[in-house]
């Protein structure tokens, strides 16, 4: 490495360490199938627990508890309709980074 390489790497600003750590739980709520096909299914409408168990042959309980990791990972809300939670994506950027994951995958993987 010539000297002017090691001066140009001492310039590169790592990310906050706190930033890094929220990051890192982000991708961790993506590596689990389940949540993924969730994160799918609610990136076309709101769904209930009872519609997305349907929809992905799972019992309400295991629904559940994959979306409490998704609701802490904040990727998505809820609000109360009567006595049944709708949920849907948090915002644009889940459907931003979900979509941006999903294009990159097809292209290196050459799917159709």
């Amino acid at each position: 490495m010539t000297q002017e390489s090691n001066e140009e790497n001492k310039k590169i600003e790592m990310l906050d360490e706190e930033i890094e750590r929220d990051v890192i739980q982000l991708f961790k709520a993506f590596s689990n199938q389940t949540r993924i096909r969730i994160l799918f299914a609610l990136k076309s409408q709101k769904l209930t627990v009872s519609e997305i168990s349907e929809l992905l042959s799972m019992s309400h309980s295991a629904i559940s508890h994959q979306l409490k990791e998704l609701k802490l990972a904040r990727l998505v809300t809820y609000q109360k309709r009567g006595r049944e939670i709708v949920y849907e994506l948090d915002d644009h950027h889940v459907h931003d980074i979900f979509d941006i994951a999903i294009e990159h995958v097809k292209e290196i993987y050459k799917y159709e």
